[in-house]
């Protein structure tokens, strides 16, 4: 009988545990931590899509309109010679580089490191797609951009505020320690702009209309400070920004919150009491909050609800749930065009002279990267000519990926590192065939900061290389310092120098305990990570979204998640198990304004945004009129809007749309 090995799952940033047998490759629950005996459907069949019969196997290059193999050894000298060549002509940053929520630490450490010592920080990940609001929002109140406690406290507080978030579908096995809470007394609030799966879990379902976040937060902060509910003495002593806070909710009464939101006020005022007498508490939130223009800002808001009651280290915590296995790790290890590792920015000089002097060089550059949404622009303009990308697929996640697609085909040199031929892919020059997470050992982050190692269960598949051992080759074609690894394991130690907390800690020790806290388990218990040590709270006004309905187009497209379905679906849709259980996409719609249309369940509509439309079959059912929902990333991001908040963050929960029946017969 083979022995199981332990590997971290590909899917969510839970960052639950897997327990493979290496003959049948079959999947059973890691019993300890962080999952606990549990999986989801994703995680249950985790290595079906890594046995699909149409895996990339062997180098490829694009000669005209054909694709043919080549060797290892002569892509990696054409792709170094070709970078280099741009790089001469153009200058650094003419070259981009997008990293992977989906590899390692080491690869994604790489990754960055190859981008800075060539010259350029352009360098950056999904996260800009999900989460950047959050860290941006988080760093800016707190001094880091991070969750600040581990799943296990969700059991011990009184109160849990679950908001623009679906954990039910999106982390289910988080679910079991929301349930243990609400088991212990805790009091579930979830916050939405329809009826998810989560809300049967919940006393208090909160249905509010898309965009109004900051002026129900608002309206919770007036109901506490009107009523004195804040913890006083919290606030005196490790805060500052209060009196502006206490300024700016003034003018939103439960009154005024009605008539944005669409709650009864007596309703914010009983769930902003609930949230304040709990005595601690968590809050929860997703892309539901992030993914608008005013991302930043409706962050900001949750995160000053929180700290008004002083829900922060033993009474409470922050929680930016991550979407990708590994977006917290490639965010840490400084696959980001504004951070180092471990976000510290750019312009830190001593920490940068540091990393430098590990790398065996005088200095990196400064000047911060483009941002990945900022991307597609520099390639219309002709500022950037080359993009290596590993394990990422533009061409489907980005927002109103049309002009995404006309990017791609304009590039001089266009690089992608991946395990099957993407949709991004098909444009690319040269076509390198990475190893699944199951075939290569490595670190992973989750979204509580445990650094987990993922174990080797089976051999790479035909000619396919561990995302690492390309860009070492890579790196040492570049003529880059410092790219002579002869294991894995030299580069988990070399990313353990950079950081203190780690200095002291062995890879051998990651390899076989529960997991290793970066920084530590719980973030700011006794002071924060700010220049004086306290929070500021920073004062938001509501922001309106980018565009509005209107006559022509009189309907709000959001985009949601589906349990069984992954991202831009290159993984389940080639997951027999999981597309069984998946079913067609369908867009959800409100029963009446179905019935106004003439639109009945099941029937074929097209949605039609100003970026152009797409046909599926509808869903009637828990949405609020005058909202469409969408199934994330299967066709709705022709539709979505491509206008940015203040961290790079597209607004993919809000856009104008309007909705046409179509024949049945499609």
């Amino acid at each position: 009988m083979s022995e199981l090995k332990t590997v971290v799952c590909p899917y969510c940033g839970f960052g639950c545990r897997l327990l493979v047998d290496p003959r049948t490759m079959r999947v059973k629950p890691y019993k300890g931590e962080p999952n606990r005996g549990k999986l989801c459907p994703k995680g249950l069949h985790a290595t079906e899509f890594v046995l699909s019969g149409d895996r990339l196997k062997r180098p490829l290059r694009r000669e005209g309109v054909r694709i043919r193999p080549i060797s290892w050894g002569q892509a990696i000298d054409e792709i170094a010679n070709r970078l280099l060549e741009i790089r001469e002509l153009y200058g650094p940053d003419a070259v981009a580089f997008i990293a992977s929520s989906k590899v390692s630490n080491e690869e994604n450490y790489l990754l960055q490191k190859i981008a800075r010592l060539f010259g350029t920080n352009n360098i950056d990940n999904c996260a800009r797609l999900c989460h950047e609001a959050s860290v941006h929002a988080l760093k800016m109140v707190v001094g880091a951009g991070t969750q600040t406690n581990p799943y296990e406290d969700l059991e011990r507080f009184g109160v849990i505020l679950i908001w623009g978030y679906n954990p039910a579908e999106t982390h289910p096995v988080v679910m079991d320690y929301i349930s243990r809470a609400k088991k212990n007394g805790a009091k579930i609030i979830v916050v939405d702009v329809r009826e998810t799966t989560s809300m049967a879990f919940a006393d208090y379902g909160l249905v509010i209309k898309p965009g109004t976040d900051i002026a129900l937060a608002n309206a919770m902060m007036h109901v506490i400070i009107r009523e004195e509910l804040y913890d006083d003495e919290f606030i005196r002593t490790r805060t500052t920004g209060f009196s502006e806070i206490r300024m700016a909710v003034r003018k939103y009464t439960p009154e005024y919150a009605e008539k944005v939101t669409g709650i009864p006020g007596e309703t914010i005022r009983k769930v902003a009491r609930e949230f304040a007498l709990a005595g601690s508490g968590a809050i929860m939130w997703g892309m539901g909050l992030t993914q608008h223009v005013s991302g930043v800002e409706n962050v900001l808001a949750v995160i000053d609800l929180a700290l008004l009651l002083g829900y922060i280290g033993e009474r409470g915590g922050l929680y930016p749930m991550r979407g990708q296995n590994n977006v917290q790790g490639a965010a840490y290890m400084g696959a980001l065009s504004e951070f180092l590792p471990g976000y510290v920015p750019l312009t830190d000089e001593r920490f940068r002279k540091r990393v430098a002097k590990i790398w065996g060089v005088e200095d990196l550059p400064t000047e911060r990267g483009l941002y990945l949404t900022e991307l597609w622009e520099a390639i219309e303009n002709g500022d950037v000519r080359a993009l290596y990308i590993v394990g990422e697929n533009p061409a489907v996640s980005e927002a109103n990926f049309a002009r995404v697609r006309e990017a791609l085909r304009k590039l001089d040199l266009l690089v992608v590192q991946d395990i099957f031929m993407t949709r991004t892919a098909r444009y690319a020059h040269y076509i390198l065939p990475a190893s699944a997470f199951c075939e290569k050992d490595g670190s992973y982050m989750n979204s509580e900061r445990r650094i987990q190692w993922s174990h080797k269960v089976c051999e790479p598949l035909g000619d396919s290389k561990p995302d690492w051992e390309i860009l070492t080759m890579l790196g040492r074609a570049l003529g880059l310092p410092g790219f002579d690894y002869a294991s894995l394991e030299e580069i988990t130690a070399e990313y353990f120098r950079l950081f203190p907390e780690l200095e002291d800690r062995s890879v051998e020790e990651l390899k076989t305990g529960e997991g290793i806290f970066l920084p530590r388990k719980r973030l700011h218990t006794w002071e924060f990570s700010t220049p004086d040590g306290k929070a500021r709270l920073i004062a938001v006004e509501r922001i309106s979204p980018w565009e509005k309905p209107d006559s022509e187009y009189p309907f709000i497209l959001t985009t949601v998640r589906l349990i069984s379905h992954y991202n831009t679906g290159e993984m389940t849709l080639r997951s027999p198990s999981l597309v069984r259980f998946m079913g067609e996409p369908k867009v959800f719609m409100n029963t009446m304004d179905a019935r106004k249309l003439g639109i009945d369940d099941g029937d074929w509509v097209e949605i039609e945004t100003r970026r152009g439309r797409v046909r599926m079959r509808v869903k009637l059912g828990k949405v609020p009129p005058g909202v469409v929902a969408v199934p994330f990333h299967f066709k709705a991001n022709r539709l979505t809007s491509e206008a940015l908040n203040k961290a790079g963050t597209p607004e993919f929960k809000f856009s104008a749309c309007r909705v046409r029946k179509l024949g049945n017969n499609l």
